[in-house]
């Protein structure tokens, strides 16, 4: 199968694909906590505003998923909301949006990328892994569904 992919970063136009893919993949797996909301329908605000970047991974001109990245201190950005489009999964869309986000990370100049996330997600875990994340210490409180942190050094 022959799979062309592009990333784009956002745009005002792409917020609709932000939240609803990001709402579905919560509502399929967990519940849309209230900071959910807010970031996923403020994107500029929750995330552009203070330095970070949103990517979209676009197929055959359709954009079927989107990560963000969110600063939050200096060297330090949280890849948050990767979604990808229910009909796409399978097809290697998460990883790439996962790899791009790492080197947008890097184009950033940020020391290392955290990420919450929750064990029962085997095949995002699994991606994690194999690009070099590793758990640590999980700070409570900052999502109710997140039981793993993890974290990739970028220097």
């Amino acid at each position: 199968m022959n799979h062309t992919f592009s990333i784009v970063e956002y745009q005002p136009e792409y917020q609709p694909y932000f939240e609803k893919f990001n709402k579905a993949w919560l509502e399929e797996y967990f519940t849309i906590e209230p900071i959910d909301h807010w970031v996923l329908e403020n994107p500029e605000e929750a995330i552009l505003k203070e330095g970070g970047r949103i990517l979209f991974v676009c197929h055959n001109g359709s954009i079927i998923g989107t990560v963000a990245l969110k600063l939050v201190e200096p060297g330090i950005y949280e890849m948050t909301k990767m979604a990808v489009d229910k009909a796409a999964r399978g097809v290697g869309a998460g990883k790439l949006l996962c790899k791009t986000a790492i080197e947008k990370a890097r184009e950033l100049n940020a020391e290392k990328l955290i990420l919450y996330s929750h064990t029962s997600l085997e095949s995002a875990i699994a991606i994690y892994n194999k690009l070099g994340f590793e758990e640590i210490e999980l700070d409570k409180g900052k999502y109710v569904r997140a039981d793993i942190k993890m974290e990739l050094p970028l220097n």
